[in-house]
């Protein structure tokens, strides 16, 4: 049962943020149980997790626009599980401003390490004007 004391949507929200940091459903199940006092199952977890999912790849799928009269380019170091070990690494984010001044998230990579030649690559797979 969820507790009184953090709404739903807001637990919710905390196991995808942490299922996002890389981990796994039973690291989440205990950390919100020993931190929160919130008892989750496992396949809630993994129902809640598997709906971000779909929703990540919704927007992944959707067209963009033609022109973005401002692109951001940066780079945020984060710990990430990878194969067992927590690793730095860089989650590069592209942000569009469309002409309607709205900021659309174009696109996130992950490297191993923050550079200069990501603007590069990322200008071609994104299919921009160099």
């Amino acid at each position: 049962m969820i507790s009184s004391l953090i709404p739903k949507s807001d637990s919710i929200a905390r196991a995808s943020s942490m299922y996002a940091r890389g981990m796994t459903t039973r690291e989440i199940q205990g950390h919100l149980e020993e931190i929160y006092g919130i008892e989750v199952s496992q396949g809630l977890i993994s129902n809640v997790t598997d709906a971000v999912v779909e929703e990540v790849k919704l927007c992944q799928g959707r067209p963009l626009e033609e022109v973005y009269p401002i692109v951001y380019l940066d780079a945020l170091m984060v710990k990430v599980r990878d194969e067992g070990h927590i690793q730095n690494k860089a989650i590069y984010v592209v942000l569009g401003v469309n002409l309607e001044g709205q900021k659309e998230v174009l696109g996130l990579w992950v490297a191993q390490s923050e550079g200069a030649k990501f603007s590069m690559n990322t200008s071609a797979l994104m299919k921009f004007p160099r």
